[in-house]
């Protein structure tokens, strides 16, 4: 019974600690935008961000057909994307 009374208000020192956290993080827009970094590790950008445009033009042409992706990758010496 005696370990209690410790516990109690170190237990109160720790929630008013997580409060004055939680607040600041509110105060400082930590939850503004809760979908954008979610969503734009998904989007396929790295190609464009690192200057390979031709890649991008031949896999958006050749894009549904695994024919063309392989003739594709012949011509170009690559092996086709998912080959191992």
């Amino acid at each position: 019974m005696e370990v209690i009374y410790g516990l109690i208000p170190g237990m109160m020192f720790f929630g008013l600690i997580f409060l004055v956290v939680l607040i600041w993080a509110v105060k400082k827009g930590q939850y503004e935008d809760m979908e954008g970094n979610a969503s734009r590790i998904l989007m396929d950008d790295d190609a464009e961000m690192m200057g390979h445009t031709k890649d991008i033009k031949a896999d958006k042409k050749n894009r549904g057909n695994p024919e063309e992706k392989t003739a594709a990758a012949e011509k170009s010496g690559k092996p086709p994307a998912g080959s191992l």
